[in-house]
């Protein structure tokens, strides 16, 4: 691969400190590399194949010369930068959920729909969905494509950090003053998280749901060019640090087997097969923490669903890895490749 002139939007953040890691990792071929976020944070120096940059404070003029952009320092930032980085000739791959539900600007998940990458048109924006869009989807859609998926219904148990370091740090702290007999401090989450379950992620809609909720069925329609997909959703934060984890039941037009289903996530692209419960065998968000593949597992029949057409099933992946950094640089490798 030719090398590219790489942008980081957000580089001191969580997922920013990930696309370094695994541009390294990755063996990403930069030719330059700009570190870009606000003016607090201008000046800090961050590691990088053994060298050491200086952030740069986030301008209009920050783009000159750039190619792949790498967007991740919320909607409004991507909304307002974006144009400029368009406008100087760059591909933004946006990690936000400020484009996503545009028509015309591409929602992509390479194992799923890569071909969508190179339809980013005069706006040259291509959208990162969301994190745990991503982790039900990788193995929701190989067996959508062999068996035709009607309906789906996901809970979610999301690890803090999907809401941030400072959510993150509230756990470690909450975790600290408990040991200590000290009051539990509550700001950063609507209710206590330490050894609770906060069914809210995201701001309510009119009709009950979440925004995060909604985003399952919005973003599964667009990704699996599945305009009919019926799916509902209840997303729940949980006291784990990193890796969401997900409960499916899929509902089928034809009929499926566990052994079927497990014969075809075994050959699907990103996706470990973890479903061996006689020996304690299935993924767990401390083992999925770092990794690159989605597992899954716990496959078994939905007796609820009549003709042996519904499947309950287990996925766990890392929201930093597969369901953020991972899947945009992924997307940046797509159009290296250019397939």
């Amino acid at each position: 691969m030719a090398g590219v002139n790489v942008a980081v939007v957000g580089a001191t953040g969580a997922v920013g400190e990930e696309f370094l890691r695994l541009f390294e990792l990755r063996k990403y071929p930069i030719k330059s590399l700009k570190l870009l976020a606000s003016a607090r944070s201008a000046g800090k120096k961050l590691k990088f194949a053994g060298k050491e940059y200086a952030v740069e404070t986030l301008t209009p003029e920050s783009f000159k010369g750039v190619e792949h952009a790498f967007f991740s320092a919320g909607g409004s930032i991507s909304k307002e930068f974006a144009p400029h980085a368009a406008k100087a000739g760059a591909v933004i791959i946006d990690n936000t959920s400020a484009f996503r539900y545009e028509k015309e600007i591409p929602l992509v998940v390479p194992e799923i729909n890569p071909q969508d990458a190179f339809e980013y048109g005069q706006r040259r924006i291509i959208a990162n969905p969301n994190c745990t869009t991503i982790v039900a989807l990788m193995p929701t859609f190989p067996l959508h494509r062999a068996f035709g998926l009607k309906r789906a219904v996901m809970s979610s148990y999301q690890a803090i950090s999907g809401a941030g370091a400072q959510a993150m740090e509230e756990l470690i702290q909450q975790t600290k003053d408990w040991v200590a007999g000290k009051p539990l401090v509550v700001k950063q989450q609507p209710k206590q998280i330490l050894f609770n379950v906060i069914p809210r992620i995201d701001v309510f809609q009119d009709n009950g749901y979440t925004k995060e909720e909604m985003k399952f069925l919005w973003e599964g329609q667009k990704i699996m060019h599945h305009p009919a997909l019926r799916a509902t959703a209840t997303c729940v934060r949980v006291p784990v640090l990193r890796s969401h984890a997900v409960s499916l039941n899929l509902e089928f037009e034809k009929p499926v087997t566990p052994e079927q289903a497990r014969e075809v996530l075994k050959n699907a692209p990103g996706v470990v097969l973890q479903d061996d419960p006689k020996s304690e065998t299935y993924p767990l968000p401390i083992e999925r923490t770092l990794r690159d593949e989605v597992g899954v597992g716990r496959i078994r029949q939905d007796i609820s669903v009549d003709g042996n057409r519904g499947l309950a099933l287990w996925a766990v992946g890392d929201q930093l890895m597969k369901g953020a950094a991972l899947n945009a640089i992924q997307i940046g490798e797509l159009l290296l490749k250019g397939k």
